[in-house]
């Protein structure tokens, strides 16, 4: 196996694992404890399922860690295609990852609201799952935030594989529209909430430009064109006659 595919073996790796991580938290338990607008519902479904509320936790952690680990091993599978480029994406990239640290702080004072510590009796148990929603409502918040990068990354990324020569252009075409995507949906989130829910439904084929990649990478890899090698062969052997 050439460097080029052990490159975008570990780098399909690490996408497969955020992929299946990631949606614990961002979908799973709000779907599973969360209650719209019911706050005592909320906190009960969250102390009666406290390991699955930290497990999430956790997936937020790891996800966070592996976004770092992804960004690095796409640079260095793509950074000679484009330096600046890379670099950039490694930037930009590595933001959502600093965001999902700092958001783990609202889940873990939404669950000392909800566990009711000693030093919290001063608030009667409604008002500490009023607050305890409002820190959920903050996490939310900050994922929405988060798509900002979500969708930044994607352009320089989009940009490298449409150029890899390596890597089908169609992907980096998807990856773009997928940038487009995550912007629209951070935007509507901040702008027009109440049209969240209906513009998720008509971007989400864009959204699969992530996935398309990981799929690529993982099954796939990467090799380079036969053209390509001709041309480095020649190259090597005109060196070698100079020499």
């Amino acid at each position: 196996m050439t460097s080029l595919a052990r490159n975008a073996r570990i780098a399909g790796g690490l996408y497969l694992l955020l992929i299946v991580a990631a949606p614990w938290r961002l979908l799973y338990i709000p779907d599973t404890l969360f209650v719209a607008g019911d706050a005592t519902a909320t906190a009960n479904n969250i102390a009666a399922h406290e390991t699955l509320f930290r497990l999430g936790m956790v997936a937020d952690l790891f996800s966070g860690a592996i976004g770092f680990f992804l960004a690095l091993a796409l640079y260095r599978l793509l950074k000679e295609v484009s330096f600046k480029h890379a670099v950039l994406m490694v930037m930009l990239g590595l933001m959502p990852d600093i965001i999902y640290y700092v958001n783990i702080l609202n889940d873990f004072a939404a669950l000392i609201l909800v566990r009711g510590a000693d030093f919290l009796a001063v608030f009667d148990k409604p008002q500490r799952d009023a607050l305890a929603m409002l820190f959920l409502r903050m996490h939310s918040q900050e994922i929405v935030a988060a798509e900002v990068f979500w969708g930044l990354w994607l352009f320089p990324l989009a940009i490298l594989v449409f150029r890899s020569g390596f890597l089908p252009r169609f992907i980096g075409i998807w990856l773009m529209l997928n940038g487009i995507a995550y912007l629209t949906l951070s935007f509507a989130g901040m702008l027009l909430p109440q049209y969240t829910d209906l513009l998720s439904g008509i971007v989400f084929p864009a959204q699969l430009g992530e996935v398309a990649l990981m799929l690529w990478l993982v099954i796939m890899g990467a090799k380079r064109r036969t053209a390509d090698i001709a041309v480095g062969d020649l190259a090597g052997a005109a060196a070698l006659q100079v020499q």
